[in-house]
């Protein structure tokens, strides 16, 4: 809230005539998600921190200020007694926050302290120049957050009150808009809406925003539940069959290339695969947790990779990350190979114990030349730009699983890209390549895939 625009105008929710109709208003944006959660207003701060606790006191206010009460305005109300005391410019303010209202505005082209364009996702239209400094410094690239734009002294700026939205608050905000307004899902990310009916949404903001919170710091207590790409429980099976009495590599090796569904992958090294028309095994049910995370690798063909084989010395050993998969790795090998190995050893480990065991091995000792930063930034965007350039050309699964280069085949294609990209923009943003200079951009793959006129 911006307090030297609107100190007199909070100081005077205090008359007893719009206390009770304030009340309402921020029963309307937080009641519901305080219910749910079992806790007052005055929690809040002590849970979100202050500054995020005012910031939705703020977007239930500012929306206040835009309602009648028996055909009056709390804002016309006060500068009719009051506005004497403010001036024609606060004035002014007042009346452009009365009119503004709350969307959902993606961040791009960014001055830190000085300014950003913001493009709004739910009614269209071209980006604007918003003047804002302190917003600015922290915002990143295609970050996207709800708030409203109001002029002054013939720029746009930001009101004081702002909710930055993740990736899955914007999920959530695009399902409850459709369900507040009956609309059935289509292909667009969001559903469009026209000012007049935005303006009695802004409850919407405030509550999908609070409830997506409170979730993801209760999920953060927990830990992930980890399934490989089929949804089998991530536990990883490391199946060592010895070779038996006569068996050579040579002779394992020439078995293992006819079948089909192993690839080589290097000396003595095959992929365990499985093709995109292949019988997938159901789902496990718990997969569909919320906290649920998903490890697979897939191949350039779209393969997706069981596990994997590797010839060492007098061992043929199996590695793969689930107890089906031991099972049915142990008996393709059995099939094909017979008396040419033995019986298995097999070792298991829990994902749980994997991540202890790489957070307790340390990294030994510490170097005493330190590398620095400015050249670590400069390794790090090399690695990056090379990575990309690879992912061109690989299956992305949010993509529809086709390659970027597939997917900008079409319009709707196209869209998913630029979308892709702008988050892969935002993430990286904050991984401290400043050091790298100007030399690491994705300019380039927006030009590579044909795109850069939907970077807005």
């Amino acid at each position: 809230m911006n307090a030297d625009n609107l100190t007199g105008l909070i100081g005077y929710l205090k008359q007893d005539q719009w206390q009770s109709c304030f009340e309402e208003v921020l029963g309307e944006h937080l009641g519901p998600a305080l219910e749910a959660a079992d806790i007052s207003f005055e929690d809040l701060g002590d849970i979100l921190g202050q500054g995020a606790a005012m910031s939705l006191w703020g977007c239930a206010f500012e929306d206040f200020l835009g309602q009648d009460w028996d055909n009056e305005n709390f804002v016309e109300v006060y500068l009719k007694r009051r506005g004497w005391k403010e001036g024609p410019r606060k004035s002014a303010y007042m009346r452009g926050l009365k009119e503004a209202v709350m969307s959902l505005y993606e961040v791009s082209q960014i001055v830190p302290g000085q300014s950003m364009m913001v493009r709004d996702l739910l009614r269209g239209g071209d980006p604007v120049l918003v003047h804002e400094r302190s917003a600015t410094q922290s915002l990143k690239p295609w970050e996207r957050i709800a708030a409203r734009l109001v002029p002054e002294d013939g720029k746009m700026v930001l009101a004081g009150s702002l909710l930055a939205y993740s990736p899955q608050a914007c999920e959530d905000l695009a399902e409850n808009l459709r369900d507040v307004l009956k609309r059935k899902r289509g292909q667009a990310e969001f559903p469009k809406i026209k000012t007049d009916v935005l303006r009695d949404l802004a409850p919407v903001f405030t509550l999908t925003w609070l409830f997506r919170t409170m979730e993801n710091m209760v999920s953060a207590s927990e830990p992930p539940v980890l399934f490989n790409g089929d949804g089998e429980d991530l536990v990883f099976h490391d199946v060592c069959f010895p070779l038996s009495k006569g068996s050579t590599q040579k002779s394992i090796a020439e078995v293992l290339n006819t079948i089909s569904c192993l690839q080589h992958a290097g000396r003595m090294i095959w992929n365990w695969t499985r093709q995109a028309g292949d019988h997938i095994p159901e789902a496990n049910s718990k997969a569909e947790d919320s906290k649920a995370q998903f490890l697979s690798t897939t191949l350039d063909g779209g393969g997706l990779v069981l596990g994997t084989l590797e010839l060492k010395g007098r061992q043929l050993r199996l590695q793969v990350n689930s107890e089906t998969r031991a099972e049915q790795g142990t008996a393709l090998l059995r099939n094909a190979l017979g008396s040419l190995i033995g019986s298995p050893l097999t070792q298991i480990m829990t994902a749980e114990q994997a991540i202890e065991e790489q957070r307790t091995s340390g990294r030994g000792d510490v170097l005493e030349d330190e590398i620095p930063l400015e050249e670590e930034a400069e390794v790090l965007a090399a690695v990056l730009e090379q990575h990309y350039r690879r992912v061109l050309d690989e299956v992305v699964p949010g993509l529809g699983h086709v390659t970027p280069r597939q997917a900008v085949k079409t319009a709707a294609g196209k869209k998913k890209v630029a979308a892709w990209l702008k988050q892969i923009e935002a993430t990286t943003a904050g991984l401290g390549l400043e050091g790298a200079g100007a030399s690491f951009s994705f300019d380039w793959m927006w030009e590579e895939l044909g795109i850069k006129g939907l970077r807005k």
